[in-house]
């Protein structure tokens, strides 16, 4: 409801200009990547963890992509399976430290998201890989009956997400080791499997927004991901994903992605700072997580 009215508003102050087709598919284009960095994370939150590795994990995948197909010649099929493995592998190696040090995954992801950053800029350096498969940017920036592709990714990525935490043993283990692990681990689940589970589905969502952004940018550098931890925390927190965890919301997250998206119009639009939109985008998350602290009291 808020994402409609947040689009209603920005259409009469623009004068309508946000309402025509060629913003349109801009605007869902640029959402494919908030949208599964947001799910992400989500799927951490969902065990009562934090993954603060997905902004770099989403540009080293994308760059290990570029440079498979660049300087290694491979074709862009396996290059993006490969993408996909990094991320995964990166995820499944956060896990397993957590489980294995019994540190937060706050403080294992904010070790890994440093290592990670330096390897992006102290193997690849500032180089920009471009003139990669030329259909593989064709696909990416292509429409199916006018909706953008990575969009529709984007979407059965989440549809996939959404499929695993109703439909699969998994994902519900996964949810009531985040809501009450005492309880979880006296029914049989294990909480440490559930952990590892979380961070390597983190990891590989990472990796796909990753893919995503090789198919839809058409270049690549370090810089990639630099910015997008901060709407990771932003999409499930604002759509409804509890900090505490056993709780997420995919069609909660991936509105609060396209809010977040249209802050970022927004900001286009009125020539905004970029620093007040960080702000902006800032206050809202901080105020998501102190009604859902207020509610959670209110309940008890």
């Amino acid at each position: 409801m808020l994402a409609v009215v947040a689009y209603i508003v920005l259409a009469l102050t623009t004068h309508g200009s946000v309402l025509h087709a060629d913003t349109l598919t801009a605007i869902f284009q640029f959402l494919a990547v908030p949208m599964v960095i947001g799910l992400a994370q989500m799927v951490v939150l969902g065990v009562g963890q934090m993954n603060l590795s997905v902004g770099v994990v989403t540009g080293f995948c994308a760059m290990v992509t570029a440079w498979l197909m660049v300087d290694v010649g491979l074709p862009a099929w396996l290059a993006l399976v490969a993408g996909l493995a990094t991320g995964a592998v990166i995820g499944l190696v956060n896990g397993l430290i957590v489980v294995l040090t019994r540190i937060n995954g706050f403080i294992v992801t904010l070790a890994t998201m440093t290592v990670i950053d330096g390897l992006r800029y102290g193997v690849h350096g500032t180089a920009t890989y471009q003139g990669y498969s030329p259909g593989l940017t064709k696909l990416g920036q292509g429409t199916i009956l006018g909706v953008p592709t990575v969009f529709l990714v984007a979407v059965l990525v989440a549809i996939a997400v959404a499929v695993f935490f109703r439909r699969m043993a998994a994902g519900r283990r996964l949810l009531a080791s985040g809501g009450n692990p005492l309880a979880a681990r006296l029914s049989g689940v294990s909480n440490d499997r559930s952990l590892v589970l979380a961070h390597l589905l983190s990891g590989l969502l990472a990796g796909v927004a990753g893919v995503i952004v090789v198919a839809l940018s058409g270049s690549v550098n370090a810089t990639i991901g630099d910015d997008l931890l901060l709407p990771s925390f932003a999409a499930p927190i604002i759509g409804g994903v509890a900090l505490a965890g056993g709780v997420v919301s995919v069609v909660g997250t991936c509105l609060a992605a396209l809010i977040v998206r249209l802050v970022d119009v927004a900001q286009a639009q009125y020539s905004i700072n970029p620093d007040w939109v960080d702000l902006i985008v800032g206050a809202v998350v901080l105020g998501a997580v102190l009604i859902t602290q207020l509610r959670g009291r209110a309940a008890k």
